[in-house]
């Protein structure tokens, strides 16, 4: 039996930290991640996510760093666009 990996994103808002630690989600690359609450009790719109955001996500053995740009809350779904992606340096660890 194969088991998917949860995958999870921390996000970061400047002035006022970490906003979400481990928060789980359904499709993630360096260019967007998707929420779909069709089968939860949250909603798009109760997620705090904004522009100028900052994700944290381990991809493979290394964290990714990405800014969001862009939110759109769209029925169930919840679609977070990034930008600037880079790999964190292999001794980053979060705290």
């Amino acid at each position: 039996m194969r088991f998917q990996q949860l995958q999870t994103v921390d996000v970061f808002r400047k002035g006022q930290g970490r906003r979400y630690s481990a928060l789980p989600v359904d499709n993630l690359d360096r260019d967007l991640f998707v929420i779909d609450c069709a089968d939860g009790p949250l909603r798009p719109e109760l997620f705090d996510l904004l522009p100028g955001d900052t994700v944290r996500f381990l991809q493979g053995e290394r964290y990714v760093q990405a800014t969001i740009t862009a939110v759109q809350r769209n029925g169930h779904l919840l679609s977070a666009h990034l930008a600037n992606a880079e790999l964190l340096p292999p001794d980053y660890f979060p705290f």
